[in-house]
């Protein structure tokens, strides 16, 4: 019994906003957990030679207030605690350490970083443009790369359902963590743009092994039915898929468990972002160019 993944394609669309809809809901409530590298502020790390207690990470925080700094979170990991303040200064950070050996205890700082928020804000909108330009090149080459696809599609239908898709992709990593920087306290940080950027790249590629699979079966059979075509076309290129995309988990996973505490975060982003770009770019994107298709038949007759 052949898969019939387009004749259920609104039950796949259905599950896509079940997950996004939370998600933007979280955005709006409570936005992103932006870093100081978006911001401005400063960022640091004390160790002590003991696991640290909660009542020395409160005197820890009131030594930032007396010194009329604004603490935006504390957290802590064994001995280490991670301080994000407003911006400090050289010498208030010299004030600040030496006050926190005397009343909190034996804390040892790691590292100490300060950034300003004009810094932050061009930070922030290179961001954006990064994302944007990416998403308008990746339109102007799927058309292009697709211009020789016959009838009944075209290759800006193709260009526009792969972005659709990527849009899912970027909806769903930016309410995951929009949820898991206002429960968790995860930050958003140039390394989360960086594996956005990544998702974009590896959903994209994944989408254009099915959208040329399509395109191909179309030369041989035709497009009087359309539909009928992208679904073998999904069908042909469904293990490729999934295979390619579970040798990447596999490595994700193994580097969430292993890779240690700077970096899990950026896998985990890149590990959310595989499953769904391979999700998107089966079930989303090519199922939009036979809903496309359908709208325009039906305008066509009317």
């Amino acid at each position: 019994m052949k898969l019939d993944i387009v004749g259920k394609k609104y039950w796949y669309f259905l599950l896509s906003l079940i997950i996004i809809i939370p998600g933007i809901i979280s955005l709006l409530l409570f936005g992103l957990n932006l870093s100081i590298e978006f911001t401005g502020g400063s960022r640091l790390t004390f160790v002590s030679s003991k696991e640290v207690s909660q009542n020395q990470i409160s005197a820890l925080k009131s030594v930032f207030e007396q010194n009329q700094i604004k603490v935006a979170s504390i957290e802590k990991s064994g001995n280490s605690v991670f301080v994000r303040s407003g911006p400090v200064d050289e010498k208030q950070d010299l004030v600040i350490t030496a006050e926190i050996k005397n009343k909190v205890g034996d804390f040892k700082q790691e590292s100490y970083e300060t950034v300003g928020p004009t810094i932050g804000g061009e930070t922030l909108r290179n961001a954006i443009y990064a994302l944007v330009i990416a998403s308008v090149l990746i339109v102007i080459y799927i058309t292009w790369s697709f211009r020789s696809v016959p009838k009944p599609t075209s290759s800006f239908r193709f260009g526009v359902c792969a972005i659709i898709a990527l849009i899912h992709d970027v909806l769903v990593l930016l309410g995951i963590f929009s949820i898991f920087g206002h429960f968790f306290g995860v930050e958003i940080d140039s390394l989360f743009v960086t594996a956005v950027l990544t998702v974009i790249g590896f959903s994209v590629h994944d989408t254009i092994v099915v959208f040329d699979r399509i395109r191909e079966n179309l030369k041989r059979v035709g497009g009087e039915n359309f539909a009928e075509v992208v679904n073998d076309s999904i069908l042909q290129t469904l293990d490729r898929s999934l295979n390619t995309s579970l040798t990447v988990v596999l490595v994700l996973v193994s580097l969430l468990i292993f890779g240690g505490e700077t970096i899990r975060w950026f896998v985990a982003a890149l590990l959310i972002g595989v499953v769904s770009g391979t999700y998107s770019s089966i079930f989303n994107a090519s199922p939009l160019l036979v809903i496309w298709q359908e709208i325009l038949q039906r305008r066509i007759k009317k």
